[in-house]
């Protein structure tokens, strides 16, 4: 966004959704809509680089807006409202960490994109959980709701970043036999990032559940595999 700065009374919801709408670009919309098949959302166009300039702008807004544009069918909305919570999360003490951790489970009902999943759920849930039970995240990877099970394994990339595999490679485990693409997607991803970390550990997983991994997941989780290491694994060879 361009400009002057708004004035703190400025700073409302009315405005900010003015604000998004001064940036929209009907091209990139196309584009954008192109990559979420899965919803029916409307696409203004604006770029991530642009939401989270304006989060920092409209960071003060209280949580009930931020409610109000998670409620959204204006993709980019929800998309501004969790570049807010995720800076709010951030710079928040403890005391504010937890109460918008809670708010964020109590409204996730409304992330319905892969995107709202993955540009909140390792920036909130996962450094509030990091020290405490992961308890959580197991239920949600055992909901029916496609959306919960990819916050409970999206959210261990920030686990994966602080050296912690461990959660990952259970919750992957209970995801095996997902049928949906967007989770095996999800889950290959998160156990290429363990074998950033600790390609041992991923090795093992892999040797151990080789016949269950979903190919979709396999081909993920071993991306960064030499080419013709990469085909062993494909063809379902454990000997690595």
């Amino acid at each position: 966004m361009t400009g002057k700065p708004l004035a703190p009374e400025k700073l409302t919801m009315p405005n900010a959704r003015k604000a998004l709408r001064a940036l929209a670009d009907p091209r990139k919309a196309r584009v954008h809509r192109g990559f979420f098949k899965e919803t029916d959302d409307i696409f203004l166009g604006v770029t991530s680089p642009q939401i989270r300039q304006l989060a920092r702008q409209f960071q003060s807004l209280p949580l009930n807006a931020l409610r109000e544009l998670m409620k959204s069918h204006i993709h980019d909305e929800r998309s501004l409202a969790h570049a807010i919570l995720v800076r709010k999360f951030q710079a928040g003490d403890a005391r504010a960490q937890e109460k918008i951790f809670h708010f964020y489970m109590r409204n996730r009902k409304y992330i319905h994109s892969w995107d709202g999943v993955d540009d909140s759920a390792p920036y909130i849930a996962g450094p509030y959980l990091l020290h405490r039970s992961k308890a959580i995240l197991h239920e949600l990877a055992r909901s029916k709701r496609l959306w919960d099970r990819r916050i409970a394994i999206v959210a261990t990339r920030w686990f994966i970043r602080q050296g912690e595999t461990a959660t990952t490679l259970r919750i992957a485990r209970q995801l095996l036999k997902d049928q949906e693409d967007l989770i095996h997607k999800a889950t290959g991803w998160m156990l290429r990032e363990v074998g950033k970390r600790d390609l041992p550990a991923l090795k093992r997983f892999l040797r151990n559940h080789s016949h269950a991994i979903p190919r979709t997941t396999l081909r993920y989780a071993i991306e960064r595999f030499s080419r013709e290491e990469r085909l062993i694994w494909l063809r379902r060879k454990v000997s690595v």
